[in-house]
């Protein structure tokens, strides 16, 4: 049997050629020109939770909060990066706590955002849903989602970053699920120290990486609290 050569005039090669999808190049050429952003979530010292002040004047961190503040400050130090910021809430345990951490890295200037202050998300459990209004619950996500959208997000140029951000228990619970993509709902599930370490990793494609949650191994057992005083089950929020 003869077999026959198929041919295509050239002018079709040519068309054929530039309608190729030529995205995955271009993906490619800015990825490489991005670095990887290593986000450092904080979660403020132990305070003072008989002070009837409100949270941005009052509710200052006690001295064990302050202790656990300088042995985290420690643990960084000893990290061998450069760290490129250091933001914390407006709420004055967390900015305190950042106060004691900026002290060890004279170079960063401390900035607020309040976006992540302390706010309660959507949860599974019905008594905490009902303590909280719908329109509560909805100014909350809706500020820690603007917060995730800016600032996890790969360094903008080839070198790396390394940014601390000093909050909340509830907001960096509901980080970690967002940077896992699981059910935003499950953050409750997980119970988190004063004063421990989350490691978020976002690579140069945006995709993200949980390095570590709640690690407070430079924290003595003895020194280590939680929201509902020294009862983890008791952890609710704070």
């Amino acid at each position: 049997m003869r077999k026959h050569k198929i041919t295509l005039p050239l002018t079709v090669l040519l068309v054929f050629l530039i309608l190729l999808p030529a995205p995955a190049c271009g993906q490619a050429a800015e990825t490489e020109t991005k670095g990887v952003r290593t986000i450092y979530l904080i979660r403020h010292g132990q305070y003072d939770h008989d002070d009837e002040r409100d949270e941005f004047t009052g509710k200052e961190l006690v001295p064990l909060g302050v202790a656990q503040a300088r042995l985290l400050a420690a643990r960084l130090r000893a990290m061998p990066v450069e760290f490129s910021s250091l933001t914390s809430s407006t709420m004055t345990r967390a900015r305190q706590t950042a106060q004691v951490i900026g002290r060890e890295f004279p170079g960063l200037e401390l900035k607020q955002d309040p976006s992540i202050s302390e706010c309660t998300p959507p949860t599974w459990r019905k008594d905490v849903m009902m303590e909280e209004s719908a329109e509560t619950m909805a100014a909350c996500v809706k500020n820690i989602e603007r917060f995730f959208e800016e600032r996890f997000i790969p360094s903008p140029d080839a070198a790396d970053r390394h940014d601390i951000v000093v909050c909340h228990g509830n907001v960096i619970r509901y980080f970690v699920t967002k940077a896992l993509r699981v059910d935003t709902m499950s953050w409750l599930q997980m119970s988190i120290s004063n004063c421990s370490l989350t490691i978020i990793r976002v690579k140069p494609d945006g995709t993200m990486k949980l390095d570590a949650f709640g690690d407070y191994g430079h924290i003595p057992e003895n020194m280590r609290t939680f929201t509902g005083g020294d009862d983890p089950a008791k952890e609710l929020e704070n």
